[in-house]
């Protein structure tokens, strides 16, 4: 057995053979390394291990027989290795935390609110507690749903549904620039329980009536949801003919102002 403790410090160069091509490297200032020694097309070739203790004897000698392993497939162990970091370090540079980021940098750049912004980050939040350090194209639908589940029972069933909806988004803008295969949370409908609909009565009462369009005026939301708002407040359409371009178009200008539809007056 390798004598790994033993080996102190010393003023020469010492090589500490333990068989099988795998020997400690021991250098004057009394570091102990781990290396391979092997030949690859021709050339000789020395593969860095690891540092003792950190890598034990045990561990050295696993990564020599797999590197072993490689060779004899034809691969060179020192490439392999080299690949292999690059491989982790983009699954660094891809989590869930780093596309969500990218992603709402791109919509501030766009013209969302800051306020939007906020609420999309604190959405983003809750999910990144669950997968945020995952590499986004290893994220199953299984893991989504326990973020999703963990704020399903607080009672926050609205908040659970969005959620969705905004992992997703991010999912299909990973899909969009190559980080992800797939978007996990289609797998999801269903899934949530249904926030129960409550419907609100209508405001017929003049003061209340008022503090509504001052509400709607002092909106920060996208300007688009304001003149909406606005529209409704003055029309009386319905919401998906705001929401839509041909029910836009339905609504006739004249010199004394808009006038609803015809049907609708």
């Amino acid at each position: 057995m390798l004598g790994c403790g033993r080996s102190n410090r010393s003023r020469r160069l010492k090589k500490i053979s333990d068989g099988g091509s795998l020997f400690l490297f021991v250098p004057p200032n009394g570091s102990k390394l781990w290396r391979f020694s092997c030949t690859f097309a021709g050339k000789q070739k020395t593969l860095a291990i690891g540092a003792y203790p950190a890598i034990s004897l045990a561990e050295a000698r696993a990564a020599r027989d797999a590197a072993k392993v490689l060779l004899s497939k034809g691969v060179d162990p020192g490439e392999q290795k080299k690949l292999d970091a690059i491989s982790a370090a983009l699954a660094r540079a891809t989590t869930f935390e780093v596309v969500a980021a990218e992603l709402l940098d791109k919509k501030k750049r766009e013209g969302r609110t800051e306020r939007t912004a906020e609420k999309l980050r604190w959405l983003y939040d809750l999910a990144k507690a669950h997968i945020g350090t995952r590499p986004i194209g290893e994220i199953t639908a299984l893991e989504i749903l326990v973020a999703l589940r963990a704020v399903e029972t607080r009672g926050q069933l609205e908040t659970a549904k969005r959620l969705r909806a905004v992992i997703g988004e991010v999912f299909r803008y990973g899909v969009a620039t190559g980080r992800a295969m797939t978007d996990p949370t289609f797998a999801l409908r269903g899934a949530l329980t249904a926030p129960k609909v409550k419907h609100r009565a209508a405001i017929i009462d003049p003061k209340a009536f008022g503090g509504l369009l001052r509400a709607i005026d002092g909106f920060s939301g996208q300007p688009t949801t304001k003149a909406a708002l606005q529209l409704m407040a003055l029309l009386f359409p319905r919401p998906a003919r705001c929401a839509s371009p041909s029910g836009l178009s339905s609504i006739s200008t004249q010199r004394s102002g808009p006038s609803p539809p015809p049907g609708r007056r």
